[in-house]
C-alpha cells in the first residue's frame, strides 16, 4: 500500500487526530522563497573574502579561479625559464658609491689583471677565478678570506687580482675588503686616495656607503683599510664586523677579504670563522710545509677552499711573478721542508 493511500485511510478513521496535526506541520515548498540558513550569494559584487592584502588582488575577473597571475603583470609565479641563476632572483640595487678610474701606470706592477691582462700570468688568475665560480655553484660561497702564513707571500696581490677578475665576470658584483688594518695596503697598490675605510666603519665614524669606492673600468668595489689600528682583533671579533658582512652579502655576489698573516696574528682565524671559505697563499721555496701544516690544523677544513702556490717554478718558466692554484696535499714538494 502506498504512503498516500495509508494517510487517506488514517484521515477517514480519525479526521481530527494526529494525522491532521502532522499535516499542519507540513511546509509547502516555495521556489521564490529563501531559507534563512542559506550561504550568502557568492557572486555578490560587494562580497570580500580575506583581508585587503590578499594575494589575489590584481588578478583577472574570472569564474575559473585565480591561481595564475594577471597577464598584464610584471610578476611571475614560480621559476622562470632560462633564468640567469637561481641565486639571483632579484637584481641588487647599490647606493651611489664614489667612483675612481684606476690608472694602470700608477698601480703595483704585480697586479697583472690591470697592468697586463693578456699575459700568461693573468691566465693563472683566470684559472683561479674559474675554480672559485665553479666551487660556489656547488656550495654557498659568498665571502672568501684570502690569507697567508707569513708576510710578503703575495696574499694582498692575490686578493686584488682575483677580485678584479671576478668583477669582470658578467652579472657579478664583487666587494674587496682590506681587513689587514695593522698595515693596510690595497689603496696604495691601486694608487688611489680615500678619506675613510674599514677602520672608520668599525669605529663608528663612517658608514659603508661613505667607505666603499667603485673602481673602473672593471667595476670592482673596494673598502680600503683606512687608518692603521692596533686593536684589530677586538674590532673584528665584535658585532660590528658581522653586521658589515651581513650588509655586504645583501648587496654583493662575492666578498673577498684580505686578511693579516695567519702565523703572526689571530685576526685571520677570526675572519675565516665568520666567512664562508678561505684561500691560503704560500710562497714556494720560502714557506715551510711544517708551518703550513701547523697553521691549518685548527682551522675548519670544510672552509679551506684551497692553497695558492706563489712564485712556483713548475707553474710557468718566465719570471718570478708566477702563481698557481693547488690542493693542500700537493704542496709538499714545492715548499721548504
Amino acid at each position: 500500500m502506498s504512503i498516500l493511500k495509508a494517510m487517506q485511510k488514517k484521515r477517514t478513521e480519525d479526521p481530527n487526530g494526529s494525522v491532521q496535526q502532522s499535516a499542519d506541520r507540513i511546509v509547502q515548498f516555495d521556489r521564490t522563497a529563501r531559507r534563512t540558513n542559506m550561504p550568502p550569494d557568492l557572486l555578490a559584487t560587494d562580497l570580500k573574502i580575506g583581508n585587503p592584502g590578499s594575494a589575489f588582488i590584481g588578478q583577472p575577473d574570472s569564474m575559473n579561479g585565480t591561481a595564475l597571475p594577471d597577464l598584464g603583470s610584471d610578476f611571475t609565479a614560480g621559476a622562470k625559464l632560462n633564468a640567469e641563476s637561481s641565486t639571483r632572483v632579484v637584481s641588487r640595487s647599490l647606493p651611489d658609491f664614489v667612483s675612481w678610474t684606476v690608472d694602470p701606470t700608477r698601480v703595483e706592477p704585480r697586479l697583472v689583471a690591470i697592468t697586463n691582462p693578456n699575459s700568461n700570468y693573468c691566465e693563472e688568475y683566470r684559472s683561479l677565478r674559474t675554480h672559485v665560480l665553479h666551487k660556489s655553484q656547488r656550495q654557498k660561497l659568498q665571502s672568501i678570506v684570502v690569507a697567508s702564513v707569513n708576510p710578503s707571500e703575495g696574499k694582498s696581490v692575490t686578493a686584488l687580482n682575483l677580485s678584479w677578475m671576478l668583477a669582470q665576470t658578467d652579472g657579478v658584483k664583487c666587494l674587496l675588503i682590506d681587513s689587514d688594518l695593522r698595515m693596510p695596503s690595497l689603496a696604495d697598490y691601486l694608487g688611489i686616495e680615500t678619506d675613510c675605510g674599514l677602520s672608520d666603519v668599525l669605529a663608528g665614524t663612517a658608514t659603508m656607503a661613505e667607505s666603499i669606492v667603485k673602481l673602473e673600468p672593471a667595476g670592482l668595489y673596494i673598502m680600503p683599510g683606512g687608518d692603521a689600528r692596533q686593536d684589530v682583533a677586538d674590532l673584528i671579533s665584535g658585532p660590528r664586523f658581522k653586521e658589515i658582512l651581513r650588509e655586504a652579502r645583501e648587496m654583493f655576489d662575492y666578498i673577498i677579504v684580505d686578511a693579516p698573516p695567519l702565523g703572526i696574528f689571530t685576526d685571520a682565524t677570526v675572519l675565516i670563522n665568520q666567512a664562508d671559505s678561505a684561500i691560503i697563499v704560500v710562497r714556494a721555496n720560502r714557506t715551510r710545509y711544517s708551518v703550513v701544516d701547523r697553521i691549518l690544523e685548527p682551522l675548519p677544513k670544510d672552509r679551506i677552499l684551497g692553497v695558492v702556490l706563489n712564485q712556483s717554478d713548475d707553474v710557468m718558466e718566465e719570471t718570478h711573478y708566477n702563481y698557481g692554484y693547488y690542493n693542500y696535499k700537493r704542496l709538499g714538494e714545492n715548499l721548504t721542508p
